[in-house]
């Protein structure tokens, strides 16, 4: 009895551990901006990219420092055995060379590395666009479903109100017995759409969880913005050639293209520098060290020496190794000069067409929002029409139902227009702002 008292007591005091050492989620209220300086701090992926950016930026430097000499120095301990016995010697030396010509392959590798450092941030802002772009719609979604979350709630509120009509009116004969169960249905059906909106919301949660790399255990609130009047999204809309022109200018898509075409050109001098002679200059000094013979005397032996040349390599045959490479290597330029024609004219394709989207789903947004106003009146008047027993049920069910499907569209098309527009932004290059 008293050990079963020891070992619940034991797995009482573990339990207590490890409920202590269990981490306790965190809670955040985020606006967009929050989302998006939270998930540059801490997306994995982000970070291995500045990474890649140090790393070539160390190559950077590093390849600077070959136009200088290099230093070295030797020290060297021989024992030997002869007809005299064991006997030591040595030497000590200091030595250095440089390169003066190797056919601009120097200049070129430094060139070539600053680029690579280069077109690696243009890739990093390309990356920041793309997650800033996912963020923006798994936000967007969040708003969309809590707004339609909220108008649901409404609906539920009127149609637990129309049950409690109904079931009264029943009792007193106003109503069939087949109205009160077309108000059950609709209030269980309402309820049905706001348990399901709110998975959606939480899902959504999620996903914005995921991409901003954080715990999915966590408490994430979003501040919503107002959304009421998006009209200024359109006033500050530039023209179709002016928001080209600043895309043309800003994609990382076209400059990351431009930094291809470079690095292909360095590719070619380089290829062409293997034409060329290398020319090398060095210079030494050395001199002999304490020795000891097998009597145990000591003495220093030999002088200083000195010494200094300049060595040249010539290629003359490379069995073609050559020529091959700088006709590879043209070859890629114009691969990459062909692949920037290329990215231009999908540039101009992707604005256009994200241009007229804008156009068109501003359109959509003001047509739904006066469909909206006029079915959310015409709604109340049959609601009130209702409580006076003038119209009958099906009659209100239906323009309930006609109501919250023209309410989903506005929704729909409300955020879609706020999602169109601010990709427009990301293309220009501006920053986004909700």
């Amino acid at each position: 009895m008293m050990a079963n008292k020891k070992i619940l007591t034991f797995v009482f005091f573990v339990s207590l551990v490890f409920s202590g050492m269990a981490q306790e989620p965190s809670s955040y209220r985020f606006s967009f901006e929050d989302c998006i300086r939270f998930a540059f701090a801490n997306s994995y992926e982000r970070k291995s990219m500045e990474l890649t950016g140090k790393s070539l930026e160390t190559t950077y430097e590093q390849s600077k420092q070959q136009r200088l000499p290099n230093l070295s120095a030797s020290v060297g301990q021989n024992l030997s055995n002869n007809e005299n016995g064991w006997s030591t010697s040595g030497n000590v030396g200091v030595g250095s060379s440089v390169t003066i010509y190797q056919g601009g392959n120097i200049n070129n590798t430094i060139e070539q590395n600053r680029l690579n450092l280069e077109r690696n941030e243009v890739q990093l802002e390309r990356y920041d666009d793309q997650l800033t772009a996912q963020i923006f719609q798994s936000f967007l979604a969040i708003l969309g479903n809590q707004e339609l979350l909220n108008y649901q709630l409404e609906v539920l509120n009127t149609s637990r109100e129309q049950l409690k009509q109904g079931r009264s009116r029943h009792k007193v004969g106003a109503i069939l017995e087949s109205d009160l169960l077309l108000l059950e249905a609709q209030y269980y059906s309402d309820s049905n759409n706001v348990v399901d909106t709110r998975i959606n919301v939480e899902n959504n949660l999620l996903d914005l969880k995921v991409l901003l790399s954080m715990d999915p255990t966590d408490n994430l609130e979003i501040i919503s913005p107002n959304t009421d009047n998006l009209d200024f999204l359109m006033e500050s809309l530039p023209t179709e050639e002016e928001a080209i022109a600043l895309a043309m200018e800003y994609m990382p898509e076209l400059r990351m293209s431009d930094y291809d075409i470079r690095l292909a050109e360095k590719s070619v001098d380089m290829a062409r520098g293997n034409y060329f002679p290398s020319i090398s200059a060095n210079a030494n000094v050395g001199m002999g060290v304490l020795s000891f013979d097998g009597d145990g005397n000591s003495r220093w032996y030999g002088k200083p020496t000195e010494s200094v040349g300049v060595s040249m390599s010539v290629p003359i045959y490379s069995r073609g190794q050559t020529k091959a490479n700088v006709k590879k290597s043209r070859i890629a330029l114009e691969q990459a000069q062909l692949d920037y024609e290329q990215s231009t004219l999908s540039v101009r394709q992707t604005v256009v067409q994200a241009y007229r989207d804008v156009v068109s789903a501003f359109n959509a947004y003001k047509v739904s929002q006066m469909r909206e106003n006029a079915y959310s009146k015409s709604f109340n008047a049959y609601n009130v029409q209702y409580q006076y027993g003038t119209i009958t049920t099906v009659e209100l069910l239906q323009q309930q139902n006609n109501y919250l499907n023209v309410l989903n569209t506005y929704i729909q098309n409300k955020y879609s227009l706020v999602m169109k527009r601010k990709i427009l932004d990301i293309y220009m290059g501006k920053k986004i702002e909700l």
